[in-house]
């Protein structure tokens, strides 16, 4: 368990710089909304996460329901976090940290127990 949490960790530090860099330039450069730019952000680095872990970490199959169950799950958590952002007027670093931080514990509970589960 714990090698396949430091996979999904390694996948994660790459998603991670991904997804901020994306939400700094929507947010920064664009002007966006920090729900929006998490939201956009979460979409682009969602997508390298789903198919590198899919093969590497968990070594199964990218589906298209997983990919749709992974995708509703995460972006769920992109938009509250973000929204909760916006409510609280908290700075976007703070977002990002939090929304990082919540995501990777969350995601890999969810993607080793309900997206990647063997089903055999």
């Amino acid at each position: 368990m714990l090698k396949l949490f430091s996979r999904y960790v390694s996948v994660g530090v790459l998603n991670t710089a991904l997804h901020w860099a994306c939400f700094g330039v929507l947010f920064s450069l664009f002007g966006l909304n920090q729900a929006i730019s998490n939201l956009v952000a979460f979409s682009v680095a969602v997508t390298f996460s789903f198919f590198v872990n899919a093969r590497w970490t968990f070594k199964t199959k990218a589906t298209t329901g997983r990919y749709v169950a992974f995708v509703i799950f995460m972006g769920a958590m992109a938009v509250l976090t973000g929204y909760i952002a916006d409510s609280l007027h908290a700075p976007a670093l703070l977002t990002l940290i939090v929304f990082s931080g919540f995501s990777l514990v969350a995601g890999f509970i969810y993607s080793k127990f309900i997206v990647f589960r063997d089903v055999k």
